[in-house]
């Protein structure tokens, strides 16, 4: 049943492997006496492998002897004990109708071959080094060409601009002290809105300055962005205020004037749509510059029942007014405060913040004292030098207040409308090569997402860690 070893027979030149049966000598099998043959390291003579030779091992059809058949098997070979002869173990029998894999060395562990591509050099790695990287390609099942092209090089956004890196990290540091009774007061870091209306589309953005980011302070600036209506007849409002620099609920004052600005837009909303429309300039200034003081009122009234002084609890504010309807491009800017109006036309930026007189107009009558002459030139009362102490009976004086600044633009297609706070007007006017960097990022075809957006918005300059808030309007 079984079969011995075949005998030698002339095959290839080279040394015949060193067996029991070569030697002369009779051994026991490895299975009676449990001791394993030696091995080629033991005996000094190297073993004749194909890979040594260059030469293939003679096949059976080769030798003449029949190979053992299928049926037959040997005693099981001890584990960790080389094949009696490769003959045993590495040449597949002909009569067991399929073939045998060769075995794969253990530290051949890594990831699969990838075919390569057609006309491509080989990425095999050489003998002793490292293994290749892997493919950036994944090829066809026939290897005629890749399935993915590789992506298009997209400039990324950048984290500061000038030749200083800022002081301050880029991120978020230390938070703002929270009152477990009051947690509404809590304001987020950042806030990011969107949306689109007619014939514009909107991104806003409110981010808290590198220095309020690493001493854990509250973000001063407040962001407000509402529609109010609906269909052709809606109006979007975007509101922003920056509060008090030095005064500890700056950013109760930021939130309360963009709140109280947004109720008066809103139930004023209506009539505001129909001047927009009309073009009704005087009606439409006039109308806004009463709605910002009665809110700017309501915030003095609210600090002093908080007993606080009102020039410490007080907040600019600016506005924008889109309307939705698609064939009405008029854009409306109104409030008070410093900030920055931009227009970006053909790559171009345009500062287009209203300005405003020195003089804020004459004395009226009935609030302070009476003018010291007539118009004629007549003079009321006579003066001696004697300094005359307050009557009781005027008004204690009001801090100067901001003047109200009120700007209309018609929209070019193309065009991009870009309101900010100071954090941002700032270096857009102290560093030109922000501005170079903005038209190119904000020109192109597409408005940006949501995210890019943010990210260009809070591009850093060395000296300028204030909160910026901003808004664009792009037109289709």
């Amino acid at each position: 049943g079984t079969t011995g070893p075949p005998s030698a027979a002339p095959g290839p030149a080279g040394p015949p492997p060193a067996s029991p049966s070569a030697a002369g000598t009779p051994s026991a099998s490895p299975s009676a006496t449990g001791t394993p043959p030696a091995s080629p390291s033991a005996t000094g003579t190297p073993p004749a492998s194909p890979s040594a030779t260059g030469t293939p091992p003679a096949s059976p059809s080769a030798t003449g002897t029949p190979p053992a058949s299928a049926g037959a098997a040997g005693p099981p070979a001890d584990f960790g004990s080389p094949p009696a002869s490769p003959s045993a173990t590495r040449t597949p029998s002909a009569s067991a109708g399929a073939a045998v894999p060769p075995a794969v060395p253990a530290a051949d562990f890594g990831p699969p071959s990838v075919p390569p591509v057609a006309g491509s050099p080989s990425t095999a790695p050489a003998a002793g080094s490292l293994p290749a990287p892997p493919v950036a390609f994944v090829a066809e099942a026939d290897g005629s060409g890749p399935l993915v092209a590789p992506p298009a090089s997209v400039p990324r956004a950048r984290g500061h601009v000038g030749s200083r890196p800022p002081t301050y990290d880029a991120e978020p540091t230390a938070l703002p002290s929270a009152d477990p009774d009051d947690l509404g007061d809590l304001v987020p870091d950042t806030v990011l809105d969107g949306a689109r209306y007619g014939a514009c589309t909107l991104r806003a953005a409110s981010v808290r300055g590198d220095s309020a980011r690493y001493r854990g302070e509250p973000r001063r600036d407040a962001l407000l962005t509402a529609r109010f209506g609906t269909g052709e007849h809606a109006l979007v409002l975007v509101a922003m205020a920056t509060g008090a620099r030095t005064a500890p609920g700056a950013h109760r004052a930021a939130a309360e004037a963009c709140h109280w600005i947004g109720r008066a837009v809103g139930r004023s909303h209506a009539r505001l749509v129909e001047d927009i429309r009309g073009g009704r300039r005087g009606d439409l200034k006039s109308g806004l510059h009463r709605l910002t003081d009665r809110s700017l009122g309501k915030l003095r009234a609210s600090a002093s029942e908080q007993g606080v002084a009102p020039e410490e609890y007080a907040a600019g504010l600016r506005c924008l007014l889109l309307p939705a309807d698609p064939d009405c491009r008029t854009r409306v800017f109104f409030g008070v405060g410093p900030g920055g109006l931009f227009r970006l036309r053909e790559g171009e930026w345009q500062d287009i913040e209203p300005q405003v007189a020195d003089v804020r107009g004459e004395a009226v009558l009935g609030y302070g004292s009476p003018p010291p002459e007539t118009p004629e030139g007549d003079r009321l009362t006579m003066d001696l030098g004697i300094p005359t102490p307050p009557s009781p009976y005027e008004p204690a004086p009001e801090p100067p207040r901001e003047p109200f600044r009120f700007r209309t633009s018609v929209a070019r297609p193309g065009d991009t409308l870009l309101m900010c706070s100071g954090g941002l007007a700032e270096p857009l006017r102290g560093e030109p090569e922000l501005g170079e960097y903005l038209a190119e990022r904000w020109s192109r075809p597409e408005p940006p997402g949501l995210a890019a957006f943010l990210a260009d918005s809070q591009v850093r300059v060395k000296g300028y860690a204030d909160d910026r808030t901003a808004a664009a309007v792009w037109e289709a």
